[in-house]
């Protein structure tokens, strides 16, 4: 039976181990937090994940939510105006419902189910020198560990990443009390309101640890005025300081947040990252070599809300990869072909999408987002683009493919 190491239980980290496990593979996995300590922990994410991802849980049954968490129908898209009223409102209807699961129920959920099917789970955060001896006793090391000392054995890709510093500064509430839109009282959508020159807000239901719930996320342009979150420790500060921020730039979304209540003491997160795109093989000082996983080897802003989404598929290529290998060595050529795989397949165009979205949105863009109100046909697509990021070659990031794409929808 091969011995298999994976270091860290997030998304990617606990579903690649529970695959394999479900394989019959003697997998270890290592978590720095118990399943209690990131219960009571405070929230990780947003991870709105989409049809794809869902179903890459469903096929290792580990869906235990899906009919607990609220069924996301659409995806609405408003653009605010000088004056802060909306110039741009519509909603897209997903082919498959996408659900929110906060990574506190699931990852202690999953980390239970994992030692109970017989894994050996390790309570310990791992050093690179842990790595050096790991990579020795195991066939295969896995690092989905996204944060820490680990991920800096892997080094930056130059070539793949634009970025040297955030180009966002991120504030995420969970609340109870969210009123539904008017106009759609009992659709429950994902709703990105863009404010140009400002930064994003993002609204979507989720299921937490007490329940239904609904998540807001800013997404601020670094030095505006939305980058306010920095220092601020108390969670009600930072509730309140979302819901005023609401009203300026929002209101809409304000109007049916006159109610809400934080979810719980843990129910805020803010901070920023550097959008990075990391080589997937770091070596060891005793000549070992590890594989990364998902974000510690491609970490994109979350504007496009593609984090859970994207490490969800990376776990399902890599289990792929691991199964078709057989007995054959874990070698440094099999794990480089192996990330390209899941680079060409999910992590390129995501990236690509994702980065293209950071920046000031060219004419032909801005067309496309304001004929999707007319257009429902180009609504849906854009709201399934979320789903597979790879169709926004087909009509996105060339004009000449923008205007032939409209034109032919309005012609049909």
């Amino acid at each position: 039976m091969r011995k298999i190491l994976v270091v860290g239980a997030g998304q990617s980290g606990l579903q690649l181990a529970l695959g394999l496990q479900s394989h019959g593979y003697e997998v270890s996995l290592m978590s720095n937090r118990t399943a209690d300590e990131i219960r009571q922990g405070r929230v990780m994410s947003t991870q709105c994940m989409f049809h794809t991802a869902l179903q890459h849980e469903r096929d290792l049954q580990l869906n235990f939510w899906e009919s607990q968490a609220p069924q996301i129908e659409g995806l609405g898209v408003s653009v605010a105006g000088p004056g802060s009223e909306r110039v741009i409102d519509w909603v897209g209807s997903l082919d498959g419902y996408a659900q929110s699961v906060d990574q506190r129920v699931k990852m202690a959920g999953w980390m239970d189910t994992f030692a109970q099917r017989g894994g050996q789970l390790v309570i310990h955060g791992a050093a690179v020198s842990d790595l050096d001896y790991f990579s020795r006793v195991y066939d295969l090391v896995l690092v989905a560990a996204g944060k820490g000392e680990l991920v800096s054995m892997f080094a930056r890709d130059a070539a793949r990443s634009p970025f040297t510093q955030p180009q966002r500064a991120l504030a995420v509430a969970y609340v109870h009390g969210l009123g539904p839109r008017p106009e759609h009282p009992d659709y429950e959508a994902v709703r990105c309101n863009l404010v140009p020159g400002v930064g994003e807000l993002f609204v979507m239901p989720t299921l937490t640890t007490s329940g239904p719930a609904h998540i807001l996320f800013w997404e601020g342009i670094p030095g505006g005025p939305l980058d306010v979150f920095e220092g601020v420790a108390d969670p009600a500060e930072h509730l309140s300081l979302t819901l005023e921020l609401m009203e300026r730039f929002t209101p809409w979304e304000a109007a049916r947040a006159r109610d809400v209540e934080l979810t719980d003491a843990g129910g805020v997160l803010a901070g920023r990252y550097t959008p990075v795109v990391r080589e997937p093989v770091a070596h060891l000082p005793g000549g070992g070599v590890v594989l990364g996983v998902a974000d510690v080897v491609v970490a994109n802003d979350p504007v496009t809300g593609q984090g859970s989404n994207t490490a969800a598929k990376c776990a399902a290529t890599y289990l792929q990869a691991i199964v078709e290998h057989g007995e054959k060595e874990f070698d440094e050529v099999w794990m480089r072909r192996t990330f390209e795989r899941y680079w060409a397949q999910t992590a390129a165009p995501t990236t690509k999408w994702t980065n293209a979205m950071l920046g000031v949105p060219p004419e032909h863009v801005l067309n496309l987002i304001g004929a999707a109100g007319a257009l429902p046909r180009v609504a849906d697509r854009f709201a399934n683009g979320f789903d597979d990021p790879a169709d926004f070659e087909n009509y996105f990031f060339e004009a000449e493919k923008a205007e032939a794409y409209l034109s032919e929808v309005a012609g049909s």
